[in-house]
């Protein structure tokens, strides 16, 4: 919401729109309230951290995940409510629903939208008694603005249950005042809406004023938000292609809203909510009232996933959650076997090492990963007359663009000597020599280095596209092409956001190479990574430069009979 409309409230004798946050990652099961063992080392830093920005008098409430480890993580986040109002001249608070107790929020009422609305709350429920009091705004929509700006977290320990609360926002582990008056900030800022800025300075903290590293940290974007928040029985109804992405998914039946893709590392949700706003009934109150809202978290890994369809203290979760989170795992859902023919009626879970034989690629959508020779792959799309291209998911690090080449002809003799029944898969492709080149200087942009918006105006490098040889060529394993990134960056594409294009599983090292070289400027086309802040963006590097950050990504044109 915009500062207008989060206008200040009214005078009131006592005002306590306080935020009782509390969650943080563990790598098992675990929420904000408890803690638990782990039984394994980690190989990378795992972590997370909610964030609630709020501030009392502007009425801006912002609530999102921060993922600060080197892990990918899977994110759900529930609301609860809770009200109490002194009538004039009485001597007690009185809750609005029940026996709730402010001080208990153990008590309070889990905030449940209807099952076509996210913006009501579900009629029939106790719930429903906080619509006449408090509006509360979903998601984060500016028009054409990009996704806003928040400063990271200092605090990376990982079983550490505090929030990153700032402003007026009061977290659960650090104050337990309930007088609608006492702060308990654990993060900088006043809590308004776009306080931090692309403009803002580092902030400093070597003087310790906040729990944490002791360091500087530059503030950074939130990914941006593909679809508004939904509810479950709204995300069923959409195409598979498009029910995995960066957007908040709600299951009415329990309050939990579930993050629609799994939380890269250096990543950082969109809004899940945006505001919280009293009503004119409110103001109307002839005496005081207390509004609090408190939101717990889970955040865990993955492999770990089912956990979140264990029994739930608010019912039963929604029939298709389960659906939701494979989808989740797999990057993409799969859709229906219904053509009848000779291959497997559906696909292994993205993790389960499988031969090809196990997969139908035609029941794949873009993204969707899978498992072969112990490898993790993206499939990126459906070339039609049962021809699919994919991607090596991450990249093989520290290969120069000059070396690639002799790296890419070597990782195919591995994996087709390991896995033979594939080469028969393998397309034969033609990849010019030498490649066609455009120097960076020349080229210009859609977005911050989105795609190349000149590209036809340098004909071989954009008709430099990756397809089947109908003579000649060879099977092999290919680098994308400058021309190949641009066609799939499209809204339904495989490409469809800058994170989508960054390699998967390395945390910040997520750079790649592509086959496109640079010209006269003597330097060769890349996907950037996150250790510049450039990730998914094109960028360009020294050829010969072998970097821990950026490698080598194979692809292949596989051919699968049967369908």
């Amino acid at each position: 919401m915009n500062k207008e409309q989060k206008r200040k409230l009214g005078v009131l004798a006592v005002l306590g729109l306080a935020l009782l946050v509390g969650g943080t990652f563990a790598f098992t099961a675990f929420n904000q309230r408890v803690t638990n063992d782990r039984l394994r080392d980690n190989e990378f830093e795992v972590g997370g951290r909610v964030h609630d920005y709020y501030n009392r008098d502007t009425e801006n409430k912002d609530v999102f995940v921060e993922n600060y480890g080197e892990e990918e993580i899977m994110v759900r986040i529930r609301l609860s409510e809770f009200m109490d109002i002194r009538k004039r001249g009485a001597t007690d608070f009185e809750p609005l629903v029940g026996e709730a107790v402010r001080d208990e929020v153990d008590t309070w009422t889990t905030w449940k939208p209807n099952a076509d609305n996210i913006n009501q709350r579900q009629t029939g429920t106790d719930s429903a008694f906080f619509n006449d009091y408090s509006n509360l705004t979903f998601g984060w929509d500016r028009g054409e603005e990009f996704a806003p700006w928040y400063l990271p977290t200092f605090n990376h320990v990982e079983n550490d249950p505090r929030a990153a609360a700032a402003g007026h926002a009061r977290d659960y582990f650090t104050s337990d005042a309930t007088d609608g008056v006492t702060n308990g900030a654990t993060h900088p800022g006043d809590g308004t809406d776009a306080y931090w800025t692309e403009d803002s300075l580092p902030y400093d903290n070597s003087a310790g004023d906040w729990f944490g590293s002791q360091v500087t940290h530059e503030v950074a974007q939130h990914l941006q938000q593909e679809r508004s928040p939904m509810t479950m029985e709204q995300w069923e109804k959409l195409e598979n292609n498009e029910k995995i992405g960066d957007f908040w998914v709600v299951d009415h039946q329990t309050g939990w809203a579930y993050w629609a893709s799994k939380l890269q590392p250096e990543e950082t949700t969109s809004y899940l909510l945006d505001a919280a706003q009293m009503t004119e009934m409110a103001h109307d109150i002839r005496g005081s009232y207390y509004y609090g809202i408190h939101v717990s978290s889970h955040l865990i890994s993955p492999e770990n996933s089912d956990d979140f369809l264990g029994n739930d203290s608010e019912g039963e979760h929604h029939e298709h959650l389960a659906d939701f989170l494979e989808g989740v795992r797999n990057n993409a859902l799969d859709d229906e076997y219904t053509n009848g023919g000779s291959l497997p009626t559906e696909n292994p879970e993205y993790d389960v090492n499988s031969a090809p034989s196990d997969f139908n690629f035609g029941l794949m959508n873009p993204g969707r990963l899978f498992t072969i020779d112990n490898q993790r792959f993206r499939y990126l799309e459906d070339m039609g007359d049962g021809n699919h291209l994919i991607i090596r998911d991450s990249m093989i690090p520290n290969v120069s663009w000059n070396n690639q080449p002799g790296r890419l002809a070597s990782w195919y003799s591995a994996l087709i000597s390991s896995e033979p029944t594939l080469e028969s898969m393998v397309q034969p492709v033609i990849i010019p020599n030498p490649v066609p080149s455009v120097p960076w200087a020349d080229i210009t942009w859609q977005g911050t280095r989105w795609v190349p918006d000149n590209l036809a105006s340098f004909p071989d490098v954009a008709n430099d596209l990756t397809t089947i040889a109908s003579s000649g060529g060879s099977r092999r394993a290919f680098a994308l092409s400058l021309a190949d990134v641009t066609r799939l960056s499209q809204p339904d594409g495989s490409f469809s956001t800058y994170a989508e294009r960054a390699t998967g599983g390395q945390g910040i090292f997520n750079g790649w190479w592509l086959r496109t070289a640079g010209g006269r400027s003597g330097s060769a086309w890349v996907i950037g990574s996150t250790v510049y802040n450039i990730a998914g963006q094109i960028n360009n590097f020294y050829p010969s430069n072998a970097r821990s950050d950026v490698g080598v990504r194979p692809a292949l044109i596989l051919h699968q009979a049967g369908a």
